[in-house]
């Protein structure tokens, strides 16, 4: 068996996807997501003019060997274009692998560890009584963990917070740019905690994401501050670049640690699970490399008791969602996965066999990813380009967004 064809899709149903279609001399097929939010067209250009050609002619079949050359082969390593790339082709070769054998992906992967994948998604608010509504309507859907953002009064905007309707960070045209107030911040986001915990109790699990704002003590500050809330976790405290700011951060408070959304490499969280500097491990399939280099992470991370907590935007195409929850379901050390739901569009373009129950998803079991997209319908919604926001402190100081 040989690959004939390797074909990148982009496409905007709602919000850019880039989507490689990969198809055998006997007619199988199988996808795989490249989005990179912001950098689509860098990733499918990677894509069409580097990976595409040199896999015409190679057995489908030879996953690993299809990923170490790709990876080593190319001389230039890791970084997000070229570990989304590598990541598409590895899930549109898992995917021709589930449909070759008539299984779905996570049997191929050593069957389930668990009878669903608990997910979490995104309560929002201008303020903390709107956040509280939306954590209430997620709690009536049935989400067992929920993840709350507020506004922070006397700052115009805030990571997290939607603008109406389902939360897109990505804006069309230039990038936006919002402002920020760490102080503000410290001091008011422990209220909405409060607020949640007073309203709701401790059954539903609590998230937040501080999105990298704060530096090592300010963010120590705010897990010391948070303790009784009992969050089940804090999500990107501080820019992960120096893994060793984590022990200061580790130092102070108990409050669980999870990082690596923007991770492409077990090299970016190699000390941050050794060290057991962190809790959970949010790396993606898409940006990190695909099923095949994840789960090399999963089980670095288990050796360490660190769990997996895959980022799980609408900014990663229901390809990237289908992977993730046939890797979720069958990896020994999962902790929880992000579900943010898409776009009406999206979701007619691309047909998926997973299902939503009281909390928890299945990837079903349908043979290979469980993900189909429809070319003739995603060819009616050309790229539009989008950028994530940029944000300033208030004094005009750029600042990590």
């Amino acid at each position: 068996m040989k690959i004939v064809s390797a074909d990148v899709i982009v496409c905007c149903p709602g919000r850019n996807f880039v989507t490689l279609k990969i198809t055998t001399d006997e007619g199988v097929t199988g996808l795989g997501d490249a989005t990179l939010n912001g950098r689509e067209l860098s990733v499918a250009s990677y894509l069409k003019d580097h990976v595409c050609p040199l896999l015409i002619g190679r057995d489908p079949q030879k996953i690993e060997d299809t990923w170490q050359y790709l990876y080593r082969g190319a001389y230039w390593r890791r970084g997000p274009v070229t570990m989304s790339a590598i990541a598409a082709v590895d899930m549109a070769l898992w995917d021709i692998k589930g449909k070759l054998a008539d299984m779905p992906v996570y049997q191929l992967l050593g069957g389930a560890s668990r009878a669903g994948v608990m997910v979490y998604s995104h309560a929002t608010g201008r303020d903390i009584p709107e956040t509280l509504d939306a954590f209430a309507k997620y709690q009536e859907q049935g989400f067992k963990a929920i993840r709350a953002q507020c506004g922070i009064p006397g700052m115009k905007s805030v990571y997290g917070v939607s603008k109406g309707g389902a939360y897109e960070p990505a804006t069309k045209g230039w990038p936006e740019e919002q402002s920020w107030s760490t102080e503000k911040y410290l001091d008011y986001v422990p209220k909405l905690f409060e607020a949640v915990r007073a309203k709701f109790g401790f059954d539903t699990h609590l998230l937040h994401d501080v999105h990298h704002r704060l530096t090592p003590i300010e963010a120590a500050r705010l897990g010391k501050s948070i303790e009784d809330y009992r969050l089940f976790w804090m999500e990107d405290p501080t820019p992960a670049e120096n893994q060793e700011a984590f022990r200061l951060i580790r130092q102070h408070t108990v409050t669980p640690i999870a990082v690596g959304e923007i991770m492409n490499t077990i090299w970016d969280c190699k000390d941050l699970i050794e060290e057991q500097l962190i809790d959970y491990i949010r790396m993606t399939v898409t940006h990190a490399g695909g099923i095949t280099h994840l789960r090399r992470i999963a089980d670095l991370a288990a050796l360490y008791q660190v769990r997996t907590g895959s980022h799980g935007p609408s900014d990663l195409s229901p390809v990237c969602m289908g992977a993730a929850l046939h890797f979720d379901l069958s990896v020994p050390n999962f902790g929880m996965q992000e579900y943010m739901g898409y776009h009406e569009q999206t979701m007619e373009v691309f047909q998926c066999a997973w299902s939503f129950d009281d909390g928890f998803m299945h990837p079903g079991e349908k043979p290979g990813l469980g993900v189909e997209i429809d070319e003739a319908l995603a060819a009616k919604y050309p790229y539009e380009p989008a950028y994530l926001p940029v944000a300033r402190l208030e004094d005009g100081t750029l600042w990590n967004w």
